[in-house]
């Protein structure tokens, strides 16, 4: 019988704004690595917020448009701390990974590839790896309590992974099968946290809805209006804060889902960069911290920085960054601190918290998707070969990880040392 976890301790703002700020910079993995580190540091080092209440929140993210890592920070950061705790997990959960893109955005047009760099990036693949793998074990041990909940979850990764089904449908067939072993008593009913459990911030009204939506819509048009104003509405910022806008709100599925889309449209549309730039702003996004859908920024960095008009190409490729950045992340803080108070209300609803578990098994089944699609790119780079260093340091990682106590940020600085050492002083 597993024991029972302990309290769950509610943190200072001040705490809390730290451990974003330092998430920011750690989030390394695309959606499943950032996943991972905030269900091993918020729910089992720092008991921050219960199991129960971390995968319902993950549950909603999953649900809407956008990066649903930054989505669940800001989710989180609404739970312990109300809206202003919101905005400050949200923003600091991006910033970090946008000053650092900006950087090597500026790098790679100034300078072209950097070597050391690369081979930094290079020693995390096995770190995020090993990341990744415990938490998937981690959660799976946690969420899939029944053999009905462990079909889902495998239904969902061979759909997803094999089949190349919609995470959308996989999630809305998961809720079914959900609602239907709940009334046939298929799944146990939902446990209720603890009574130090974190309430709700606030209670949900139209009023404050409307308010919080009103907000947003203004600070999310706002840029594009002074752009307009300031360039004229021809201008490049004001054509990439409208397409942006506009990929914001159909990115469901996650990053892999709507670049082919950006591609197209940036590549042979518009014509801001080339699919060479593209493939190279991919791999900056992969390998630094923060969502994948920051390879955005590049693509507005690189457009502007190409089509700067009157501007420096500095100043313009930054315009650029800011203002796609903006439009990207703005709606996600709409959708979190306007649909928060509804989602926890419906906490309450026994019938959902079937349909719930049944989405939290399919979620499983999706990060496992996303884990194997990373294992098999690192681990074999390309056809007939593959990497023995990825491959051994992978698992020492995750024995470290799993068996020895490491910790994530101790794993993530060996991996890049190693890599560095690796690259450039040995020549793997």
């Amino acid at each position: 019988m597993k024991a029972s976890p302990a309290p769950v301790q509610s943190p200072s703002f001040r705490e809390a704004a730290r451990f974003w700020l330092k998430l920011g910079f750690i989030s390394f993995g695309g959606p499943a690595g950032q996943i991972a580190i905030m269900q091993t540091e918020l729910v089992e080092k720092r008991r921050w917020i219960s199991e129960e209440r971390f995968l319902h929140a993950l549950n909603f993210c999953m649900l809407l448009p956008g990066p649903e890592a930054q989505q669940l920070a800001t989710y989180i950061g609404w739970l312990l701390h109300g809206p202003r705790g919101g905005v400050v997990a949200g923003a600091l959960f991006v910033l970090p990974a946008a000053v650092l893109l900006w950087a090597l955005s500026w790098l790679y047009m100034a300078c072209g590839t950097i070597p050391w760099i690369a081979a930094i990036f290079y020693g995390l693949q096995p770190a995020v790896m090993a990341i990744v793998a415990a938490a998937v074990l981690r959660i799976a041990d946690r969420a899939l309590q029944t053999p009905f909940l462990k079909g889902i979850a495998v239904l969902a990764f061979i759909a997803i992974f094999f089949f190349k089904i919609s995470f959308v449908f996989i999630l809305l067939a998961a809720a079914t099968l959900g609602l239907l072993a709940g009334r046939l008593k298929l799944l146990p009913a939902a446990a209720k946290d603890s009574p130090e459990s974190i309430e709700p911030q606030a209670r949900p009204s139209i009023r404050k809805t409307l308010k919080t939506a009103m907000t947003c819509l203004v600070l999310w048009g706002t840029p594009i209006l002074l752009a307009g104003l300031l360039f004229g509405w021809a201008s490049i910022f004001v054509r990439q804060g409208i397409f942006f806008s506009k990929t914001a709100l159909i990115t469901f599925g996650g990053a892999y889902a709507v670049l082919p889309y950006v591609a197209q449209q940036a590549v042979e549309n518009y014509g801001w960069l080339s699919a060479a730039q593209m493939m190279s702003g991919l791999a900056l996004a992969e390998t630094t911290p923060g969502p994948l859908i920051m390879v955005l920024q590049f693509v507005g960095f690189v457009g502007a920085w190409q089509n700067p008009g009157s501007l420096p190409p500095l100043l313009a490729g930054t315009l650029g960054a800011a203002i796609t950045t903006w439009v990207t992340f703005l709606p996600s803080f709409l959708f979190i601190l306007a649909g928060a108070p509804y989602m926890e209300r419906l906490r309450q609803v026994r019938t959902l918290t079937f349909a719930l578990k049944g989405i939290t098994a399919a979620v499983v089944g999706v990060i496992l998707n996303l884990a194997v699609w990373f294992g098999l790119h690192a681990f074999f780079p390309a056809p007939g070969k593959w990497d023995a260093f990825v491959i051994v340091a992978s698992v020492m990682f995750f024995l470290g990880l799993w068996k020895g106590g490491w910790s994530i940020p101790t794993v993530l600085a060996a991996g890049g040392i190693l890599g560095l050492i690796g690259k450039l002083a040995l020549g793997w």
